[in-house]
């Protein structure tokens, strides 16, 4: 077996292939996944006059899918239609996901979607006050950012994942937050781009045929799309292994680091 081409090819992209059996994803032991419908297993039903339901089932959620493929344990922060502002503003206190008991070794963070449904300007990366992030501007960005900043004064070593939109059709709108989440990896230390809009399919008609049911995913959507962020942090980690060598320590009272 040439383990160096089979692992750390160069020329490999993200997603050039889906991992079967165990990931490098399972280096951590508690993952939270924050973010709103697509992050919650959220399932829509439409009855013969039209009208929609909308029901969170968590253990369908691609978190969920990803933590027993990997034994780990996976917290859902998330909720159908959340945004980076109601997240911040409330919903996290509210639910006691700043709880130290949570505090988790790696962070994957998906919103977005609602912020601009509603109206939310995505902002710059100069609308985060790095002196008090509580007062960065009212943005996407400020939001995401404060977001962030409280996760890593809870788990200081913690990493970070964002995952982008994938293309849908929409790219004005797309492109901005794929944007906007590069420069939040790049004003963050241990923070990653999962980038499902350069790499992931197509979300087009014929993917939406196989894996929609009305508005979101069906069983099979959750499925795939847990193939493919399992896939893309194992990526990450082994064409980044140096910052995930310590990774076991995240969370605990070893001291592994040395001046």
């Amino acid at each position: 077996m040439n383990w160096e081409k089979e692992l750390y090819n160069k020329d490999e992209k993200p997603l050039d292939r889906l991992v079967d059996g165990y990931s490098n994803t399972a280096i951590f032991r508690k993952m939270a996944f924050i973010g709103d419908s697509l992050s919650s297993g959220e399932f829509e039903t439409l009855d013969k006059e039209g009208n929609r339901k909308y029901y969170d089932l968590f253990e369908y959620s691609w978190g969920q899918f990803i933590a027993r493929k990997n034994g780990l344990t996976a917290y859902n922060f998330s909720r159908g239609g959340m945004t980076a502002k109601e997240y911040i503003d409330s919903f996290a206190e509210s639910k006691g996901f700043w709880s130290k008991e949570l505090a988790c070794q790696a962070y994957v963070i998906a919103l977005g979607a609602n912020d601009l449904h509603r109206g939310i300007e995505i902002g710059c990366i100069e609308d985060i006050d790095t002196e008090n992030y509580e007062n960065s501007k009212p943005t996407f960005m400020g939001y995401y950012a404060r977001i962030v900043k409280k996760y890593k004064e809870i788990s200081p070593d913690a990493k970070f994942f964002f995952v982008t939109f994938p293309d849908g059709g929409n790219k004005e709108r797309t492109v901005g937050m794929v944007n906007a989440l590069y420069a939040l990896a790049e004003h963050f230390d241990n923070s990653y781009v999962i980038d499902l809009y350069r790499y992931a399919p197509f979300y087009g008609e014929r993917f939406k045929e196989k894996f929609y049911l009305h508005g979101h995913l069906n069983p099979m959507g959750y499925i795939f799309t847990a193939r493919m962020v399992d896939s893309y942090i194992d990526y990450i980690i082994r064409h980044n292994v140096d910052d995930f060598r310590n990774a076991a320590f995240i969370g605990t009272d070893i001291q592994y680091k040395f001046d």
